[in-house]
């Protein structure tokens, strides 16, 4: 179910863009409004990166087969950095508009064209609803792409309102507020861009997880009964998900029946968590000594 839902989001997403796009693209036409006209090349980026997302989740949502046993879900912060990558070219773009417009003086005053302004408001609306509804699946599905998603259109909510200020500008007398307006389009088109890439450099350099969730995974191997204690545990990502890996220090004189019990419930505690994808568990015999002072597994354990 969640597979047809991620792809449903992406035809959907790719569907509203292209719409958007012919609108504004007429309204601009129409009006020479430099921030309506952002707002359509903002529109066109978006839908371009919708069709790499739309091919990006079916890849991604493919079952495991021999080659990607763990599946193929940490394909998904390659596409969202180039979904990044797509969304630095529009910003510039705009921007570089915007900021030659303001220096050779090419603006002049007009009035507030109805179009314009509807074209405007019915994107804020419509990216509200996109914002909402990717965010949900994106929260159900743990998936970056989508997260990346509904990030860029929330901030299209924004852009979309600066665009709103600069053609009502031009209307009252103040022309140049439609560059100021675009630039200020391009800034939250940029912004966009650096929170996708902030978002997914983790998930590609194995990066450690948040500190409430490494804490979560040591109390529930510290949780079970016969452990003594915990050391050398880490966490971190591989793609999306994350691995996990640690020793535990158990009585001596068990079975190795009972090792490997104790060992298969602390796995599949920890495999509950939504995030944890593989989770590898040494036991050890707690009269070797090897257990050693790790102030990370002491620090999670009394929180």
């Amino acid at each position: 179910m969640s597979e047809r839902s991620m792809r449903r989001v992406g035809a959907v997403v790719l569907a509203v863009n292209v719409f958007l796009v012919v609108a504004k693209g007429a309204v601009w036409w129409t009006t020479g409004s430099l921030a309506v006209g952002s707002e359509a090349v903002n529109s066109l980026a978006d839908a371009g990166y919708s069709v790499v997302i739309l091919a990006g989740l079916y890849l991604t949502t493919q079952p495991p087969d021999f080659s990607h046993p763990h599946g193929h879900e940490r394909i998904e912060p390659f596409v969202s950095l180039f979904i990044a990558l797509g969304v630095f070219a529009a910003g510039g773009a705009v921007l570089w508009q915007a900021t030659t417009s303001v220096l050779s003086g090419e603006v002049g005053a007009g009035t507030v064209s109805p179009a314009a302004v509807g074209v405007l408001v019915g994107t804020a609306a419509v990216k509200f609803g996109l914002y909402r509804y990717c965010l949900r699946v994106a929260e159900e599905t743990r998936s970056p792409a989508l997260t990346a998603t509904a990030l860029d259109n929330r901030n299209d909510i924004l852009t979309a309102s600066a665009a709103l200020v600069g053609v009502l500008g031009t209307g009252v007398g103040l022309p140049v507020l439609d560059p100021i307006a675009a630039a200020v389009v391009s800034v939250g088109i940029l912004y966009t861009g650096y929170e996708i890439v902030q978002d997914n450099v983790d998930y590609l350099v194995g990066s450690a997880p948040p500190e409430d969730l490494r804490a979560e995974i040591i109390r529930r191997a510290l949780d079970h009964p016969d452990v003594e204690g915990a050391h050398d545990a880490i966490a971190h990502y591989v793609g999306p998900e994350i691995d996990v890996s640690l020793h535990i220090e158990v009585e001596g004189d068990r079975t190795l029946f009972e090792a490997h019990d104790i060992e298969t419930d602390i796995v599949e505690s920890i495999r509950e968590l939504d995030e944890v994808d593989d989770v590898f568990v040494h036991v050890d015999p707690k009269e070797l000594g090897e257990w050693k002072d790790d102030e990370t597994v002491e620090g999670f354990a009394e929180t």
